[in-house]
């Protein structure tokens, strides 16, 4: 008897020419489907003119931890497939909770590779792509907003945001601020859509342009920190204003630790005595 599995496929970020073959092949087997949005799973099997007609369930944000167990169990007796809205889920969308149930259970799980919304922005860019981390959305609030974007102000990776139209001009201005008004980056809104728009600048001159409004689905992607020789003052400083704003000391020492070069020990130390100074 063949082995069950959990099947992760990427399903296309805008243009149904992306579907690989290995996802139509899947999609034409499949018995049972979890899916971000069953209406959306419904239009896709439509668009792609594929007649068989699974089991659809609802697997998204709001049920997933609820659910994984179920499934898990599920996918004991027979294939499942796991879609998201669009790309690969787990990346930024459902299925986490699932695969690391899964993996706890001794249940095996694999992926249908395919489009990505995160690298295919990062490829287009022009930024530099040997170094880079996806941070998903900002937070909504304008103070976690922030003490998120000051613990990433000093990273040398090109940093990667997906946000929505309405937040956009927001975001783009608060990344200006922590990052500086002359950061390079990019918005890529659309990929692959008709549409498809990248617009390149320094983060100022992108949020200005923002604010008369843009549509469609982006993703943001911001050049990395410029390296600067290690300077144990400022460094203290910026650990000491990290914790100030949130950050646990020692995370903040491992993060300026990070930047810098430096010993994260000896930053946590001189933080701890320049507290008691204080």
């Amino acid at each position: 008897m063949l082995e069950t599995m959990i099947i992760l496929a990427a399903t296309p970020i805008g243009n149904l020419g992306d579907a690989s073959a290995r996802l139509r092949d899947a999609l034409e087997t499949a018995t049972v489907i979890a899916s971000e949005d069953t209406r959306v799973t419904q239009r896709l099997l439509a668009g792609l003119g594929i007649e068989n007609r699974p089991k659809l369930i609802a697997l998204h944000e709001h049920n997933e931890r609820q659910k994984a167990a179920e499934l898990v169990e599920l996918a004991r007796d027979t294939d499942l497939l796991v879609l998201s809205d669009a790309g690969m889920p787990t990346v930024s969308d459902p299925g986490f909770p699932l695969v690391a149930a899964a993996a706890d259970a001794g249940v095996e799980v694999t992926a249908l590779p395919g489009p990505s919304a995160v690298i295919t922005a990062l490829a287009v860019s022009g930024l530099p792509t040997d170094r880079f981390a996806f941070e998903g959305f900002l937070p909504r609030k304008a103070g976690e907003r922030s003490r998120r974007l000051s613990e990433l102000a000093g990273d040398r990776r090109t940093l990667l945001f997906f946000e929505g139209p309405s937040r956009l001009a927001a975001s783009l201005a608060a990344l200006a601020e922590a990052f500086g008004a002359d950061r390079p980056a990019a918005v890529c809104r659309e990929l692959t859509k008709m549409y498809e728009e990248v617009r390149r600048g320094p983060l100022g001159e992108l949020a200005t342009w923002a604010e008369n409004g843009v549509r469609g689905e982006i993703v943001i992607v911001v050049g990395g920190a410029a390296e600067q020789e290690a300077n144990p003052e400022n460094a203290l400083a910026r650990v000491l204003e990290l914790a100030a704003s949130g950050t646990r000391l020692k995370d903040a020492a491992a993060l300026v630790a990070a930047e810098s070069g430096l010993s994260t020990r000896d930053l946590y130390e001189a933080a701890l005595q320049a507290r008691k100074r204080g």
